[in-house]
């Protein structure tokens, strides 16, 4: 008997990211299934990222399919839009897996200034933390860190033995900065991959319970043997949940951004025309999640000549008006690095 071919389907989602009164805001749409994580009852529909297939006969290009597709989905139409990764995990569409199909995603990063309209046609703006809430740490460290994911990492690591083990601890270090290691605003995809290899997130126990019997040694020895019941057991401070494997995709997303505001002046896309240094900053912070030190933030970009002065002051905070200030476009002509950088508040101790 001839062995059953396996098809490749090819999928677009799009990350689409606005800023408004210092809230990262994420569009989101409603998923197309309802995870029920092994249960015979499903529970409530996720969220998903703007996505759709492309259509070989139809677009032209990726970045004109995505566009397409938000637009379709939301009434959105986007204007920076770039391309980031391909994803194609293996158990990431469990439902395609058993009909023999695997799909492809090509995920996209679009961002809107704060005129985008709060309400589109289908598309629901989150704000991002919801999905991902240990990487905030505006107003300090989350609680969830010390009280839920490190000591659970720490049970997980240790059912290892040897070097095994020494691994296991050392990634958590680097990650989650604990040790002789800092917190990395970037480190958001490593963070979210062990939260899933642990299986702390709703959507490893999702994945896992779809694993043919011949995969169950490459779970994580805590899911081996798992009641069916304890597959729907997670702390609600871990986050929401996403449709597929949305929230990885958000998590690489967010680590990309904060990256690439550091030598790219992408954060400019995210606010008006005109602004105020102030305004600036809680841009980056709420997109970094950290606290800025304000001379240094203010520096840099005086210093590196990214923004000049415009007509006009920002009344809309109580004290003194704020001079406006423009992005410097000419910036881009004169050395390739043109990002803000993260000049962050020392903590307190």
């Amino acid at each position: 008997m001839a062995e059953q071919v396996w098809t490749v389907d090819l999928g677009l989602s799009a990350v689409v990211v606005s800023v408004r009164d210092g809230r990262v805001a994420v569009l989101t749409v409603p998923g197309l299934c309802a995870p029920t994580h092994g249960l015979s009852e499903p529970q409530d529909q996720t969220l998903a990222l703007p996505f759709g297939p492309f259509d070989p006969g139809k677009h032209r290009t990726l970045d004109l399919a995505v566009r397409a597709w938000v637009d379709e989905l939301s009434g959105l139409s986007l204007g920076y839009v770039e391309q980031l990764y391909t994803f194609g995990n293996r158990h990431r569409d469990p439902v395609r897996l058993e009909r023999r199909r695997r799909l492809l995603t090509v995920g996209y990063l679009a961002l809107v200034g704060p005129d985008a309209p709060s309400q589109t046609r289908a598309g629901v703006w989150r704000d991002w933390y919801d999905f991902l809430p240990w990487e905030d740490h505006r107003k300090g460290r989350p609680a969830v860190l010390d009280e839920v994911i490190l000591p659970r990492l720490d049970s997980w690591c240790s059912q290892r033995e040897g070097d095994a083990r020494l691994s296991c601890e050392q990634r958590v270090a680097v990650a989650f900065g604990t040790g002789k290691s800092t917190w990395d605003p970037e480190k958001v995809l490593p963070r979210f991959e062990l939260l899933y290899e642990a299986g702390l997130v709703s959507e490893s126990q999702r994945d896992w319970h779809s694993y043919p019997e011949t995969e169950r040694d490459l779970l994580p020895i805590t899911q081996q043997g798992m009641a069916e019941t304890e597959f729907s057991s997670q702390d609600v401070r871990l986050g929401l949940p996403m449709e597929g494997d949305h929230r990885r995709i958000l998590a690489s997303t967010m680590g990309r951004l904060r990256a690439k505001i550091r030598y790219r002046p992408v954060v400019f896309e995210l606010v008006g025309q005109v602004f105020s240094l102030l305004q600036l900053q809680r841009v980056v912070e709420a997109l970094s999640g950290v606290v800025l030190h304000k001379q240094n933030f203010r520096r840099l970009l005086l210093q590196g000549g990214l923004v000049k002065e415009a007509e006009g002051k920002d009344s809309s905070t109580t004290g003194r008006p704020a001079q406006l200030f423009r992005f410097r476009h000419s910036v881009q002509l004169e050395r390739p690095a043109t990002g803000v950088g993260l000049p962050q508040r020392p903590a307190k101790t």
